[in-house]
């Protein structure tokens, strides 16, 4: 199957940039995974490209929780993921102004420089996301804009009228890359899939081969409800990098995520 064939909607409905480099990766990778990197050195986070980069799409990082962080260490970094034909996805989060947030893309970590997705939450308006994409503009780079539209956490307050109001303006934003859902139930994804429409993408955190509830107040769904629900990416972290052999736990992982896109 070609690339078209194996996206299908997704790959004629999502016209921007990112969306398409997403699932070129995707397709050459035969993975929907992108990697949570939760480690806190640069070792760490060399080891984890070195064990299981061949099996995932795209790598999520937070780079102000790298003890030793230093701008020429995170640059040889970068460039290693990008040896391996990885996206490099840091999860921020961003909730302030676009004035303050277009300025916090910069900095001391310089995240524009290098990120190709970022997440934002909508609570401060759209003007969020057109700070962050100038930053972009501003570098001559290109980056998608992932929405928190739904949380895996127990008890967060993203309730069901806010997803509402996410997928409302970011469904008609060029600069929202897609959103961000409960991997851990199949059923909010199914709802989310069918008010974002099929232009945006979907990431689901939440998600781990053995269901059921992790570590302060994490909840987890199998892969292949998630893709089959609608989710176009599933992010994965202690599933990989805390199993006894991470490479074929992300290799296993890989598997179910794009066999579960096959069969969507």
């Amino acid at each position: 199957m070609d690339i078209a064939e194996v996206w299908g909607n997704r790959w004629v409905s999502c016209t921007d940039s990112i969306s398409k480099k997403y699932m070129q990766v995707a397709y050459r990778k035969k993975s929907l995974v992108c990697l949570a990197a939760d480690r806190s050195t640069m070792a760490g986070l060399h080891q984890l490209i070195d064990e299981v980069g061949e099996h995932i799409a795209a790598l999520k990082t937070h780079v102000d929780l790298v003890d030793d962080w230093s701008k020429d260490a995170w640059e040889v970094f970068c460039q290693k993921a990008k040896k391996a034909d990885l996206l490099i996805f840091e999860d921020r989060k961003f909730a302030d102004i676009g004035k303050i947030t277009n300025k916090q893309m910069g900095g001391i970590y310089d995240i524009r420089s290098w990120s190709d997705l970022v997440t934002s939450h909508l609570i401060s308006g759209p003007d969020i996301v057109d700070g962050i994409q100038k930053s972009w503009n501003d570098v001559g780079r290109e980056g998608g804009v992932l929405l928190l539209a739904q949380m895996s956490s127990r008890g967060n307050l993203l309730d069901a009228e806010y997803t509402a109001d996410v997928i409302a303006v970011g469904r008609d934003h060029s600069g929202v890359f897609g959103f961000i859902g409960n991997g851990s139930n199949p059923n909010d994804i199914r709802r989310l899939r069918k008010s974002a429409g099929e232009g945006k993408m979907i990431w689901t955190p939440g998600v781990n081969i053995n269901v059921g509830d992790g570590e302060l107040g994490q909840r987890y769904g199998s892969p292949e409800e998630a893709v089959n629900a609608g989710s176009d990416c599933i992010i994965v972290g202690s599933g990989i990098h805390k199993a006894a052999e991470p490479k074929a736990s992300a290799r296993a992982y890989a598997d179910a995520s794009w066999n579960a896109l096959l069969n969507r």
